[in-house]
């Protein structure tokens, strides 16, 4: 199991309360095999979402304004996913994201998936205990009930190739060439 997921202001209790525990679960295992390893994760992720009934028409609503683009990553039962495992610092940005529909009623909770991976000399410790106390920090502004799933998606395959070895298996220097 490559991801933890977090849970905050009683957003377990929502999600069992809307019989979404092992939906939650499949859905997060899904993307953890769909996403590890690849480069370019934005549209893997949606269709991992589409994959799993979170972005069909059928299950709900994924606009936050009306006459806007803004939608969420994925949306099931009045709860809204969003995520980006390209930088932490969307925790702001999703949070604000999944607060907009709680206020407005649209959504009872939020998920928020983030990569977990962090540079070894990270002042900050892990990341769940950044996520925990920057949690604390944002409240009152962020207030609402929301579980934030973070993953660890390995590095990119073409990063490890590029490097000379794929799994620790050094590579012909005229096959890294044409990974280039």
């Amino acid at each position: 199991m490559a991801y933890e997921i977090l849970h905050f202001r009683g957003s377990d209790k929502i999600l069992t309360e809307k019989h979404m525990d092992e939906d939650i679960q499949d859905t997060f295992e899904y993307i953890s095999e769909s996403l590890y390893g690849t480069l370019h994760k934005g549209e893997l992720f949606r269709q991992a979402l589409d994959d799993m009934g979170w972005r069909s028409g059928d299950n709900g609503y994924l606009k936050i304004f009306e006459n806007r683009r803004y939608t969420y990553k994925g949306f099931k039962k009045d709860v809204a996913i969003e995520g980006s495992f390209s930088f932490y610092e969307f925790i702001l940005e999703g949070l604000f994201r999944l607060q907009i529909g709680y206020d407005k009623g649209l959504i009872e909770t939020g998920i928020l998936l983030l990569n977990s991976r962090r540079s070894e000399r990270s002042p900050y410790g892990s990341t769940s205990k950044m996520v925990k106390e920057e949690i604390d920090m944002l409240e009152p502004t962020i207030s609402m009930p929301v579980s934030v799933g973070l993953f660890d998606l390995g590095e990119p395959m073409i990063l490890q190739l590029k490097g000379g070895e794929q799994n620790g298996v050094p590579v012909p220097e005229d096959e890294q060439e044409s990974l280039g």
